[in-house]
């Protein structure tokens, strides 16, 4: 968006294992998913992440994937994703 500043989150978590599950069509790196989000600037994780579960949408991917997934070992006790530092963009100068 032109005009507007933008934060950038990278953020993990570990999917549970799982035998009974032998579909899945997200990328993923071993049990690792990965989050990449931008938004616009002000936004704050633990503010505005609890605001999803006003879309319909969001709460039905949330109560299919919730069981599925624990925090990262690198989370924090309060964490379901924990936040992770950008070390590379090409984009910067």
């Amino acid at each position: 968006m032109k005009g507007v500043e933008l934060q950038t989150y990278g953020m993990t978590l570990m999917l549970k294992d799982d035998e009974e599950i032998v579909e899945m069509r997200i990328y993923l790196l071993g049990r690792r998913l990965f989050m990449c989000m931008e938004a616009v600037d002000g936004f704050a994780p633990e503010r505005d992440f609890p605001k999803l579960a006003e879309y319909p949408r969001y709460r039905e991917w949330d109560e299919q994937m919730r069981g599925l997934q624990e925090p990262a070992p690198e989370a924090r006790a309060s964490e379901w994703w924990a936040p992770m530092e950008e070390v590379f963009d090409l984009s910067r100068q």
